[in-house]
């Protein structure tokens, strides 16, 4: 039910509901030149409440955002994701400050997104749209919106800002294998975490949560269910439920996992001399240290670069895409593809050959 009074030169419009309690609610708006004016407003708040929209619900999209992170997000994600979705909270208060959250327009988003993306990779850009883009529909859920002003939304990104990921072709990888076993000591893990990732692909906190009971030595192969958080040092979930799996793992890498094994003290399979589990940042200098001495100069190489090595040297070596994003712990053999399509694309004169091999043997 909308009432208007005159105020002074101007109108006022108040509109009036009752809740599933039976409580009445109002809220008003002065400062309209015209009733006319005033009757458009409360017909549109009067709209709003017919779609079961909370009109008296006021709070901006950066405190929405925070309270959506800390309800939805933080209790299940990882500590670099949590960097991510806070980073994010930034970028949306230097844009939008403290404004309502249903006061966003379609045409301010794309305001937002073109000037973000003036500086930031197209992948970055992809991930904070989709961040405000969920965050923006759980709050039509919570009816604090009707619509969905990130919908339709052009993406605009700085294509200079890509930095191309950093591999090891075989050679390399041979290279780097010879000169990591030939200073092999169990007192300094991070060695052998090095050939674990070059052998199996696993992400860096999957390995460090290794623990002997995963390793199964007689069908050569390593359980992967659990991984490690570097800030507590304590185990927690994979990165998601498709991250947990079972891959078999080649005899060369079970040898050397052998000789730690021999001078273990404890269930986790890569705890130093100091009975801890090298951090990212050990393990880094110890890769860095190793290309050095090789003289191998990759730029924005690090220890997950090894992930890309290994899936280099099984697309090389002619394995299935299908079975490689199995092994890698993919929910789906499109997020092998979408991440991977580099190294596809760099292989696809190999695989072409191939095709036109098995249709001539027809």
């Amino acid at each position: 039910m909308a009432e208007y009074t005159k105020r002074g030169k101007g109108w006022q419009a108040r509109v009036s509901w009752h809740d599933s309690f039976g409580k009445r609610h109002t809220k008003a708006k002065a400062g309209f030149k015209t009733k006319k004016l005033a009757s458009i407003w409360a017909v549109d708040m009067e709209a709003q409440l017919n779609q079961g929209v909370a009109v008296d619900k006021s709070i901006s999209l950066y405190d929405y955002y925070l309270h959506w992170v800390a309800t939805y997000k933080e209790p299940k994600v990882s500590d670099i994701s949590m960097v991510r979705y806070n980073t994010t909270a930034k970028n949306i208060q230097d844009f939008f400050g403290n404004t309502n959250i249903k006061d966003i327009s379609r045409s301010q988003y794309q305001a937002f997104i073109n000037d973000f993306g003036k500086s930031h990779a197209p992948s970055t850009v992809q991930k904070v749209n989709g961040f405000i883009r969920a965050c923006v529909k759980s709050a039509i859920l919570d009816d604090f919106l009707i619509k969905d002003f990130t919908q339709g939304v052009a993406l605009v990104a700085n294509e200079n800002k890509i930095v191309k990921v950093q591999y090891l072709n075989l050679k390399e990888i041979r290279a780097l294998l010879a000169t990591v076993e030939n200073h092999l000591s169990p007192n300094f893990t991070s060695r052998y975490m090095i050939i674990t990732a070059i052998y199996t692909g696993m992400r860096l906190s999957e390995i460090q949560a290794l623990t002997w009971s995963d390793i199964d030595w007689f069908n050569q192969t390593i359980s992967i269910n659990k991984s490690w958080n570097a800030v507590n040092h304590q185990f927690k979930a994979t990165k998601n439920k498709s991250s947990v799996r079972k891959i078999k793992v080649n005899p060369e890498l079970l040898t050397i996992l052998q000789q730690l094994k021999t001078h273990s003290q404890g269930t986790m399979v890569f705890l130093d001399q100091y009975s801890t589990v090298p951090t990212s940042g050990a393990v880094n200098r110890t890769l860095q240290a190793l290309l050095t001495e090789l003289n191998i100069t990759k730029r924005n190489f690090h220890f997950h670069s090894l992930r890309h090595s290994h899936v280099a040297l099984l697309l090389a070596k002619g394995i299935d895409i299908y079975a490689i994003s199995k092994r890698l712990g993919h929910s789906n053999i499109k997020t092998t593809a979408n991440t991977y399509a580099y190294l596809i694309d760099e292989y696809k004169d190999k695989t072409d050959q191939q095709i036109i091999t098995a249709l001539s043997s027809l």
